[in-house]
């Protein structure tokens, strides 16, 4: 496969880089993840937990919180509502203790129940892959919208969290100021094959190697190509 260079060689103040090559790139980070725990979003569908409403609701459950405390809380709500119209069944307070280690747990309670509500009266109790649809939920930003149908449906869209977003600002491919402004950055520089994996691959390595702060940039399988945008201190 001939290689897609997104960036050329540079000059950066950690010394030259190499151009950054996408393809060769994802071979690494797939290397690199290999033994790492799945992103949360990715285990839950492989669990059996896969369909939209399922990925929308747990997208939700994840935000400002880790996957290490997504993914039980997420286990354990479906365990005890496994489809919209279980979940729909309960009130909110039932909801909030079930989900009670998230952050924002309150708000998202009614949230996670509205949408099963409406996927059940609307929607016989299985949400169409439609992005319109998915942003008009309370709660529902690009981010979710665009993970879950990645996910669920296998459309080419990028879930941009905050892994995806300061690791590639950090390769130097993009300059966003937020998530969201990486979605367009992003769909601009990486291959349609990548749109859903670069998810799956990111929250790993950036959990994991190019962390948030003191990225371990000397054993990173990326460096040479990594222009190491706004890291000052590493190991």
């Amino acid at each position: 496969m001939r290689a897609k260079r997104v960036r050329g060689a540079r000059e950066t103040p950690h010394g030259p880089k190499a151009p950054f090559e996408i393809h060769e790139a994802v071979r690494r980070l797939r290397e690199a993840v290999r033994d790492l725990a799945d992103a949360a979003m990715f285990e839950l569908r492989d669990r059996g937990w896969g369909s939209l409403y399922h990925q929308l609701v747990a997208c939700i459950l994840s935000i400002r919180t880790r996957d290490e405390v997504m993914l039980p809380t997420a286990l354990a709500l479906f365990d005890a509502a496994p489809g919209p119209a279980e979940l729909a069944a309960l009130d909110e307070r039932e909801i909030d203790r079930l989900i009670g280690a998230v952050t924002f747990h309150e708000r998202k309670a009614a949230q996670i129940r509205a949408i099963a509500r409406r996927t059940v009266d609307d929607h016989d109790g299985t949400l169409p892959c439609d992005a319109e649809l998915l942003l008009s939920f309370a709660g529902v930003g690009p981010k979710c919208a665009n993970l879950a149908l990645g996910v669920a449906c296998g459309a080419a869209r990028i879930g941009v969290d905050v892994h995806v977003w300061r690791v590639t600002n950090r390769w130097g491919i993009i300059a966003a100021r937020t998530p969201e402004q990486a979605i367009p950055q992003l769909e601009a520089v990486l291959p349609r094959e990548y749109w859903i994996e670069i998810n799956r691959l990111l929250v790993p390595f950036g959990k994991h190697v190019c962390t948030g702060t003191r990225p371990k940039c000397s054993t990173c399988p990326l460096l040479e190509m990594c222009e190491q945008v706004g890291v000052s201190d590493q190991r």
